[in-house]
């Protein structure tokens, strides 16, 4: 008799992610930059910083002080990835 193996779910499987590496203050300087602009424009700077991570969308940052091209430089996995470890305080040095 002949083992069929079954398909793989593409939906159970887990994928491997990482990403570049990014100097930590420089990208904390960078966001502080953009953070300080949509204040003194008078917008919610976290709520614009969310829809810019989660969608992509420049528009959510004003181009006030040049908010828009410096944030359009920060990589976002690599943001997403210190946030995370800072929020959970995991030594960036721990790989896995």
């Amino acid at each position: 008799m002949q083992d069929k193996k079954k398909p793989v779910d593409k939906k159970q499987k887990t994928i491997m992610f990482s990403v570049k590496e990014q100097n930590k203050e420089s990208l904390r300087v960078q966001l502080q930059t953009v953070y300080d602009s949509l204040v003194e424009k008078g917008y919610n700077p976290i709520n614009q910083i969310v829809g810019y991570i989660i969608s992509e969308d420049p528009t959510y940052i004003t181009n006030y002080n040049n908010s828009r091209a410096i944030i359009s430089k920060i990589d976002r996995d690599e943001l997403l990835r210190i946030l995370v470890e800072d929020f959970i305080h995991v030594d960036s040095k721990q790989k896995g």
